[in-house]
C-alpha cells in the first residue's frame, strides 16, 4: 500500500518560498521601476493613469463574483442573504460615495440578516 502524499517535499517547499518571494519582491519593485525618473513620458502617465481608473474596480468585481459564486454553490439561502447585502452596499454606495459607509452597512445588513433569517 502505498502512503498517500499529504506534504510537500523540502525541495518544493524551498522552490515555493523561493517562487513566492520573487513574486513579492517583483510586486514592491514595480512602483519604483514606474516612478524612477524625475521626467515621466506621456506613455508611462497614460498608462499609470489606465490602470489608477481600471484596477481597482476590476479587482473588485472579481471579488464580489467571487463572493456571490462560492456562497450560492455552498448554500443557497446564504447567497441570498450575500446578494442582498451586496445590493444594499451598492445602493449606499451611489447614495453617499463613501466606500467605508457602504463597506460597513452592507457587513451590518449581512450579519443582521444572518441572525435574523
Amino acid at each position: 500500500m502505498e502512503k498517500e502524499r499529504d506534504m510537500n517535499s523540502i525541495g518544493e517547499a524551498i522552490g515555493l518560498v523561493f517562487a513566492m518571494g520573487a513574486v513579492i519582491l517583483f510586486c514592491r519593485a514595480v512602483p519604483f521601476l514606474f516612478f524612477s525618473r524625475d521626467n515621466d513620458s506621456s506613455k508611462r502617465k497614460a498608462f499609470l493613469n489606465f490602470v489608477e481608473k481600471t484596477v481597482p474596480p476590476a479587482a473588485m468585481a472579481v471579488l464580489a463574483f467571487n463572493a456571490l459564486g462560492s456562497s450560492f454553490r455552498d448554500n443557497p439561502r446564504d447567497g441570498v442573504l450575500v446578494l442582498a447585502a451586496s445590493v444594499f452596499t451598492a445602493l449606499i454606495h451611489l447614495w453617499k460615495r463613501n466606500s467605508l459607509i457602504s463597506i460597513f452597512g452592507g457587513t451590518a445588513l449581512y450579519m443582521i440578516l444572518l441572525r435574523a433569517l
